[in-house]
């Protein structure tokens, strides 16, 4: 089950999981939209995989299975970009 962290790993940017903002790679690597797209140019910096829209959770489901609370930040995504 996807974690759905709660905001972006370059900007900090909060992401709700019922965002449409939220960007994410295979490994759940996550961007907010703008970052994905202008920054690092649809590609995670971690892993080098493509960053795609992060699926939302029904808001009915998220009692039973919340979105993670962990918050990755790494501002040096913006130089590896």
């Amino acid at each position: 089950m996807l974690e759905l962290r709660p905001g972006c790993e370059c900007c900090d940017k909060d992401l709700p999981p019922d965002s449409s903002e939220a960007r994410i790679c295979s490994f759940e690597c996550t961007f907010c939209a703008a970052c994905a797209s202008n920054v690092l140019k649809g590609v995670c910096p971690n892993r080098a995989g493509e960053l795609v829209p992060r699926p939302r959770r029904p808001a009915a489901e998220l009692a039973s299975n919340p979105a993670t609370t962990r918050r990755v930040f790494n501002p040096d995504c913006l130089r590896r970009a």
